[in-house]
C-alpha cells in the first residue's frame, strides 16, 4: 500500500496544515511525516496544533521510532527528519536551503526508503525547498500532490512545484484527505520500482551525516566549481545539478533560487552594517566637536563638524534605497 504520507510546508504553512489533517479520515492507513520550516531554536507547539486539528495523533518524531498507521510525526526544530528503515530518523545533517529541517531531506529519505509507497505533498511556502525533492519522489513511482496555488497564502513552492515537474494531483488542502483515503489503499510494487541514482544516495547520506558521506574528498567530485560561495560557511560551491542546486564542501545545500535569496540578504547585511558604521561615526565626531568647542578650540570644532556631516550624508545615501525597498534593518535580520 501507499503507507507513507510525506508533507512539507514553510509560510503559511500552520494554517494549510490545520486544514489538511482537519480533513484525514480516522482510519487512514498510513504514517504522516510533517516538516514545516522553523526556527533552530526553542520547541515547536505544531504536533499539539495539528493534533488538535483532525482525529489522527501527533507527535514529535523522535530518532528510531517505529512508525505506526494511522499516526501524525512533527519535525523538531533544528533537525532533518527522515525516514530510515521503517523508523523515523533525526539527524543534524548540513543545512539545506538554509534550513533545519529541510523539506527536501525528508522528502528524499521517503523516496529511497519506500520508493512508489510513498505520496509526496507540497504545501504553501517561499521559494521552491521540496520541489527536487518531490521528483525524488516521482522518479521511484510514488505519488506528487500539491496545494493549489490559488488558495495558498504563500503560493511560491507549489507553483515551483508545477513549473517543474509533472504532479499528480492539484487540490486545496480541505480536498486532500479523501484522496489520500482512495490512494493510501492502493497496493503497489515495490520491486519494479526505478532504483534510486547515484547522486540521490549520496544527498542522502549528507542529510543523514553517513561518516562515509562527509564531504572530506575534494568538492570537485561532486560537480564543477560554480565561482559562488557558500552563504552558511563561505566555502565554495558546485553545481550538482547545472544551474539549479548546488553544494559546498561540507554540505550545505542550495537550489539557485534559494541562493540568490541568500546572496540577496547577505548583500542587504553589508549595506546595513555599512549605514550603521557611517552613523556612529557622525555621532562620535559631533561629541568631539563639542569637546573641542567646549575647551575653546573652533577650528578642530569645526574640522570634526564637516567629518560628521559627510559620514551622515553617505549614511543617509546608502540609506534611502534601504528604507524604500522595505528592506529589514540588521536587528530585523537577526530576529528573522
Amino acid at each position: 500500500m501507499r503507507d507513507i504520507v510525506v508533507v512539507g510546508a514553510s509560510a503559511g504553512g500552520v494554517e494549510a496544515l490545520r486544514a489538511f489533517v482537519a480533513g484525514l479520515p480516522a482510519d487512514l492507513p498510513a504514517s504522516v511525516l510533517v516538516v514545516l520550516h522553523l526556527p533552530a531554536g526553542g520547541t515547536s507547539a505544531l504536533p499539539a496544533i495539528l493534533g488538535r486539528s483532525g482525529e489522527l495523533p501527533a507527535h514529535t518524531a523522535r530518532h528510531g521510532q517505529p512508525m505506526e498507521l494511522g499516526h501524525i510525526y512533527v519535525a523538531p526544530p533544528n533537525h532533518h527528519l527522515l525516514v530510515l528503515d521503517g523508523t523515523t530518523a533525526l539527524s543534524h545533517g548540513p543545512t539545506e536551503n538554509g534550513r533545519r529541517p529541510a523539506i527536501n531531506a525528508l522528502f528524499r529519505s521517503a523516496a529511497i526508503g519506500a520508493g512508489p509507497a510513498v505520496t509526496g505533498i507540497l504545501l504553501s511556502g517561499v521559494l521552491d525547498d521540496g520541489v527536487a525533492g518531490l521528483a525524488s519522489i516521482g522518479s521511484r513511482g510514488g505519488l506528487v500532490m500539491v496545494q493549489d496555488p490559488e488558495e495558498a497564502l504563500y503560493p511560491s513552492m507549489p507553483r515551483h512545484a508545477l513549473d517543474a515537474l509533472r504532479v499528480d494531483h492539484v487540490l486545496p488542502v480541505a480536498d486532500m484527505g479523501a484522496v489520500l483515503a482512495k490512494v493510501t489503499r492502493e497496493d503497489v510494487e515495490l520491486d519494479g520500482a526505478p532504483a534510486p541514482s547515484s547522486l540521490m544516495r549520496l544527498e542522502n547520506d549528507i542529510a543523514r551525516r553517513d561518516p562515509a558521506a562527509q564531504l572530506s574528498r575534494e568538492p570537485e567530485q561532486l560537480g564543477r566549481i560554480s565561482g559562488f560561495n557558500c552563504p552558511d560557511c563561505d566555502g565554495s560551491l558546485v553545481e550538482v545539478e547545472p544551474g539549479t542546486t548546488y553544494r559546498c564542501r561540507v554540505g550545505h545545500a542550495w537550489t539557485a533560487e534559494a541562493l540568490l535569496e541568500a546572496q540577496g540578504n547577505a548583500w542587504e547585511r553589508a549595506m546595513w552594517a555599512a549605514v550603521r558604521t557611517l552613523e556612529e561615526k557622525a555621532s562620535l565626531s559631533r561629541r568631539m566637536a563639542d569637546r573641542a568647542l567646549g575647551r575653546g578650540n573652533s577650528g578642530l570644532a569645526g574640522r570634526y563638524r564637516n567629518i560628521a556631516d559627510e559620514a551622515a550624508a553617505a549614511a543617509s545615501v546608502l540609506r534611502e534605497p534601504l528604507d524604500v525597498s522595505g528592506q529589514p534593518s540588521p536587528e530585523e535580520l537577526t530576529r528573522s
